[in-house]
């Protein structure tokens, strides 16, 4: 009865419309804990170190990362081949990254590829190419010991294809250069190998020309994989050293952790420990990602895979840690440098009844998801909510789709802002929410220095963009400008590289927008951390009939506030209901009004019903009136609806 109930199941998941999504989302169909596997186990032991490569894909985004790693699975037989179109984008796993043609989450995918007669485990890490997942792409380069270099031959060299490159040699990784999309009309792979060479010093003759959407080429770059990358250290006999590089959470078997093995064997049931956190577990499951989860009974040195250990909670798997055997210590590993958050903003839920909905999402959201910090906070206009720190604006959006997309959260997000350094004579504090920054006009609040975090930005534009591309940098407040060239050419065909000194807080509120928009879509922009620097600053709050809306409060440049004040009375204006009352709206800096619109009250014909009479019975009327709406204003609140909040924020998003 069971084996007939089971085959009429496989024969209804077999037809065409489940095909794929059985493939990329097994467990949305297996929802309980118990799987089927009707694989054979996969020898491990046929698979020593000198057989195994480890390597990952880097790129700037929209490079074709995603493509290549569809084609490399095709090729290895890790994937069938669709008999109509292509697999695209396997490896893209969420909604978000398939909606948005964007790598978010680095993925693992073991294959296996026969070369010079003997058959090679192949480990990939397809990593994201935006600035904002720079943790990610770091990480993912820990457990290689090669990667492929994507550049594409119609778009060249990009501002993030130079950082990637830089992490990936400053780890030591053996880089394998490869020239994407040669298959396009704009294609110049001549001079796009040029400029690799000026800029990265690579040779032409090692570069790997290739069509990723057409399978062209594709073959060359799995040869090079085996021959060029050398094959991870580690021997059998040694002690027991798994590093922690990521790790997901799964509701029926906890904490599941992606780890490499450097030395050693790691068996089923097995009793491990944790360097960083002391604590011990055994081994209840243990795999390769091929590219889904497939149980093996052991892993050895060299070799990538997942492991379960009825670990419950996330914050024990601590990213860059070395496991080992109980009563075996070992050294431990480098880590990697902690998060540091460079973007806030609070999300509130529209119904302030969801709150404690909305903290569960964000709490189950950032366990795939550990950059993310979260802390309470609660606004008066608002109610309560989450103050959530990023690592930059796409990563906030991300992060918002994803809690709309997954867990249905109907939330508003209040304006990004960035942590601020506060210098008083006694004490440094650093200060992300507007509300809690000091007013520096005050002299008794005894603040010494405002600081604002800075940021070196690199720009890559073609040279006809230049002067906008500087006008921009100086409208935004950038110092210490400077430019090369990256190759040489005719004047339509050269680019220039404009690095400068930027103050976060320009970064995250229009500046990739006017970016794209000056250059016609032809700049990329990557930066990274540059410390902190004494800025004069300022706290911005808006008050509705002089009472302070704490959600709406700013921090501004000094040089900016008249024209931000501006700005925001009016959209307030808009959005604001018309009330019995005559209402101010103010934008103000301290004690001084910089800013104001009137917003008129809504007025009540109270003489519709005279007819005849003297005219000071008209006027007593109006006096009547005119004392009431005095009144009422004195006693009078106004309360932004939370439309009109969504309405505030969502522009100043957009």
């Amino acid at each position: 009865m069971l084996c007939s109930w089971r085959n009429a199941c496989l024969q209804i998941l077999e037809q065409p419309q489940f095909a794929v999504n059985i493939t990329r989302h097994p467990r949305r169909y297996f929802s309980s804990s118990p799987r089927w596997n009707v694989s054979k186990t996969i020898p491990m032991e046929e698979f020593p170190r000198e057989l195994v490569r480890n390597f990952s894909i880097i790129a700037h985004i929209d490079h074709g990362k995603s493509t290549l790693a569809d084609r490399l699975l095709e090729l290895t037989g890790t994937i069938q081949k669709k008999q109509t179109g292509k697999n695209e984008q396997v490896l893209d796993k969420l909604k978000v990254e398939r909606e948005r043609g964007i790598t978010v989450k680095a993925q693992t995918a073991t294959m296996f590829h026969e070369f010079a007669g003997k058959k090679h485990m192949l480990n990939l890490i397809d990593t994201p190419g935006h600035v904002d997942f720079a943790w990610e792409v770091s990480r993912s380069l820990a457990a290689c010991e090669g990667a492929l270099l994507l550049v594409d031959a119609s778009q060249g060299v990009q501002a993030q294809s130079i950082s990637v490159f830089h992490i990936a040699k400053e780890r030591g990784l053996k880089i394998i250069p490869v020239l994407n999309k040669i298959d396009l009309p704009a294609a110049q792979p001549e001079r796009i190998a040029a400029q690799m060479e000026s800029t990265f010093g690579i040779d032409p003759s090692e570069i790997i020309s290739i069509s990723a959407k057409t399978g062209k080429g594709v073959d060359a770059v799995l040869k090079a994989i085996v021959e060029r990358i050398p094959p991870p250290c580690g021997q059998t006999t040694d002690r027991l050293k798994a590093f922690l590089f990521d790790s997901l959470y799964d509701r029926y078997r906890g904490v599941i952790s992606l780890i490499s093995i450097q030395g050693g064997i790691l068996r089923k049931g097995d009793k491990i420990a944790s360097c960083h956190t002391r604590k011990k577990y055994e081994i209840t499951e243990l795999g390769i990602m091929h590219p889904e989860e497939v149980p093996t009974q052991c892993l050895y040195p060299g070799q990538v895979g997942y492991m379960a250990c009825n670990m419950k909670d996330s914050t024990e798997a601590h990213i860059g840690d070395t496991l080992h055997r109980v009563n075996e210590s070992v050294d431990p590993m480098p880590g990697f440098q902690p998060t540091k958050a460079m973007v806030f903003a609070g999300v509130f839920p529209v119904d302030s009844n969801d709150f404690p909905k909305l903290e569960e999402s964000i709490n189950r959201l950032t366990l795939t998801d550990r950059s993310v910090t979260v802390q309470r906070e609660s606004s008066s206009a608002l109610g309560q909510g989450c103050r959530l720190g990023f690592l930059g604006t796409l990563h906030m959006d991300v992060f918002r789709q994803r809690l709309e997309d997954e867990y249905d959260a109907n939330i508003i997000i209040t304006a990004p802002t960035v942590p601020y350094k506060v210098i008083y004579h006694n004490r440094e504090v650093f200060v992300s929410n507007p509300t809690e920054f000091p007013d520096v006009t005050d002299s008794a609040t005894r603040v010494k220095e405002i600081q604002e975090p800075v940021v070196k930005a690199s720009i890559i534009v073609p040279e006809e963009y230049f002067g906008d591309m500087m006008d921009l940098c100086f409208s935004h407040r950038a110092e210490e400008l400077d430019h090369r060239y990256l190759d040489s050419g005719t004047a339509t065909s050269s680019r220039i590289m404009l690095t400068c000194i930027v103050p976060l807080s320009e970064i995250v509120t229009d500046f990739f927008n006017q970016l794209k928009s000056r250059s016609s879509g032809f700049a990329s922009f990557d930066y990274e951390d540059a410390g902190y620097r004494p800025s004069d600053l300022c706290k911005m709050s808006f008050l509705l009939n002089s009472q302070p809306v704490d959600a709406l409060a700013l921090i501004v440049h000094r040089s900016h506030a008249d024209a931000i004040g501006r700005q925001w009375v009016k959209k307030l204006h808009k959005v604001i209901p018309r009330q019995l009352f005559e209402v101010p709206i103010q934008a103000a800096i301290g004690k001084k009004v910089i800013a104001r619109e009137t917003l008129n009250a809504m007025r009540a014909d109270v003489t519709a019903g005279l007819y005849g009479g003297h005219y000071e019975r008209k006027m007593k009327h109006l006096e009547n009136q005119k004392e009431g709406k005095k009144k009422m204003k004195k006693m009078g609140r106004v309360e932004l609806p939370q439309e009109a909040f969504f309405d505030i924020l969502s522009s100043k998003m957009s």
